[in-house]
């Protein structure tokens, strides 16, 4: 990446605006925690983890690849579509890690630190939904009614 010099003379490196997302940098970390697993449980002699495997290597790459296009959007309906597809993405890794503790490939401990941050994932993106779901959407204020003489 380029570096830049901020307003304070710091150097600075340029960054897309969904790279300063916590939920995306939750993301990245769960990738580089996937990748772990995969290569771990993918040495286990007899281990029939393939499909789960592949399946939580291509999954964990799209709760990524949809929040960074959907921050890039525009219009906010299309932003909360492809946030709503992450979330989608995030649930399907718990699934990928708990066939691979129904397979006996890993134990409940071992996946205990991706489920963690795959709940506060679907938690952030969950947000990020609501937020840009309800945009547009033509609502009046609540008001409170005073009736003489109550």
């Amino acid at each position: 990446m380029e570096e830049n010099m901020d307003e304070r003379g710091r150097k600075s490196m340029i960054q897309f605006d969904h790279e300063k997302l916590d939920v995306y940098q939750l993301e990245v970390k769960f990738v580089a925690w996937a990748t772990d697993l995969i290569l771990e449980v993918k040495q286990a002699p007899g281990a029939s983890v393939r499909e789960p495997c592949d399946h939580l290597d291509r999954a964990s790459l799209s709760i990524m690849f949809n929040t960074a296009e959907g921050n890039g959007k525009r219009q906010m309906r299309g932003r909360a579509k492809f946030f709503d597809d992450a979330r989608g993405s995030a649930t399907e890794c718990a699934a990928c890690l708990d066939a691979l503790v129904a397979r006996k490939s890993c134990s409940m401990g071992r996946i205990a630190d991706g489920k963690k941050l795959l709940v506060r994932i679907v938690s952030m993106l969950s947000k990020l939904v609501e937020r840009f779901n309800s945009v547009g959407q033509v609502r009046e204020e609540t008001v409170e009614y005073i009736v003489d003489g109550e």
